[in-house]
């Protein structure tokens, strides 16, 4: 497994949290905790976009 392997599976568990923590904010958490569950799932796209421009630059 190289670099560039890990860096793919990293992106693809980021989005995949993302989308999970983001369906947390929409579907169970209706008060104002489901502002900062949406804001931490926009955290881990951002991470995930950095660890895919990354892939095949290191």
């Amino acid at each position: 497994m190289n670099k560039n392997t890990v860096l793919a599976w990293a992106t693809g568990i980021m989005v995949i949290m993302g989308i999970i923590i983001i369906g947390l904010a929409i579907y169970r958490y209706d008060d104002v905790a489901g502002w900062g569950f949406a804001a931490v799932g926009v955290g881990f796209f951002a991470n995930a976009w950095v660890f895919n421009a990354l892939k095949g630059r290191m």
